[in-house]
């Protein structure tokens, strides 16, 4: 059956689908339709959708049902997820599982509510204290909602780790024909029991969980070999993990000296860009990256390789040109980005290539 959704609805679904069984939010242009939508999917099915008081009292609600034992999502925009900030922290050092879906818009502060942008990639990656990681995922399309919201919930609940879905404006609100019955969708790791969230135990027996440095036992510690063991494991975490979550689409032309890389909705302007250019006998490869944190390096390595010229295009300022610059070495790289509230086109993706 053919559906006609929009990307927030398709996520809302995909997190139903994946297990989700607790939603908290606060209204917020553009991803109040997710709210709306899981207000539908929730009750019905035994979940519990509701509204918190504001941001930080809708994700607050999100950690104690995953500390609970439920597979929790929120969604917000650019001034939520800044007021979001302190409990990501507190859900990356206690190792709360959760899903954060950013539906991006126009910034700085309240910015454009109907405009979109790419302007929070860096802010999910850096925007706890102490600077750990997480795991962003950037979806292109609606199709894209639908299969990383599923990897989303999977890798919350294996990594035990707050995990981004950088959607857009753009992606959130536009809608497309897709088959859902025909997309392949990733086996869910549905919660059987509460999440052995260190130090909780199994069974009915005493759970201990502070946001404080604290040791294996729960207890706050100033012990420093204690904190530095456990400020390793929260590093190193994903450690040669990524090949089992770096989502790209790689299309490679052999021989091809010229590379596109982007993410998000602009990925649609460079396909159609790429497409001109080989019509026209350029040969040209396109990076499509769906996984923005942890970095990709071994495809973006890869991909930059035995290239002469290569663009990076971005819905923002520069945020993740600076990331295929650490790879590059000493490969010159060319930007393109816009801030404007308005898509990069096609024409201007090629007129940056051709000047």
């Amino acid at each position: 059956m053919i559906n006609f959704l929009d990307g927030n609805e398709a996520i809302a679904r995909a997190a139903v689908h994946a297990g989700c069984d607790f939603f908290a939010g606060y209204p917020i242009t553009p991803a109040t339709s997710i709210f709306h939508h899981m207000l539908q999917l929730l009750p019905p099915s035994g979940g519990v959708c509701m509204q918190g008081e504001d941001e930080i009292g809708s994700i607050g609600f999100c950690l104690g049902a995953s500390m609970g034992g439920a597979m929790a999502m929120t969604a917000t925009s650019g001034p939520g997820i800044s007021l979001f900030s302190e409990h990501i922290s507190f859900a990356i050092g206690s190792e709360i599982p959760i899903v954060i879906v950013d539906v991006q818009r126009l910034g700085p502060s309240t910015g454009s509510a109907t405009k979109g942008a790419d302007g929070d990639i860096q802010f999910l990656r850096w925007g706890n204290s102490g600077g750990l990681p997480v795991i962003v995922l950037a979806p292109v399309d609606v199709r894209d909602c639908y299969i990383l919201t599923s990897h989303a919930f999977n890798l919350a609940e294996t990594y035990r780790c707050p995990v981004f879905i950088a959607s857009n404006k753009e992606i959130g609100m536009t809608r497309e024909s897709i088959i859902v019955e025909d997309i392949d969708l990733p086996e869910s790791r549905k919660r059987q029991t509460a999440p052995r969230l260190l130090p909780m135990q199994k069974g009915s027996e005493l759970s201990r969980l502070t946001s404080s440095t604290h040791g294996p036992d729960g207890y706050i510690t100033a012990d420093t070999g204690q904190i530095e063991n456990r400020i390793k494991h929260l590093q190193d975490k994903f450690q040669n993990s990524g090949v089992d979550f770096c989502y790209y689409n790689f299309d490679e032309q052999v021989d091809s000296t010229l590379l596109l890389i982007t993410y998000g909705v602009t990925a649609r302007a460079a396909t159609d860009a790429v497409s001109t250019l080989r019509t026209q006998g350029e040969k040209v490869s396109l990076l499509v990256l769906k996984t923005l944190y942890p970095v990709g390096r071994d495809i973006i390595s890869y991909a930059l390789d035995g290239k002469e010229k290569i663009l990076v295009i971005e819905m923002n300022c520069g945020q993740y040109v600076r990331e295929i610059e650490r790879i590059a070495a000493n490969k010159s790289i060319q930007f393109l980005g816009r801030m404007n509230g308005e898509l990069i086109t096609p024409s201007q993706i090629l007129e940056v290539l051709q000047s």
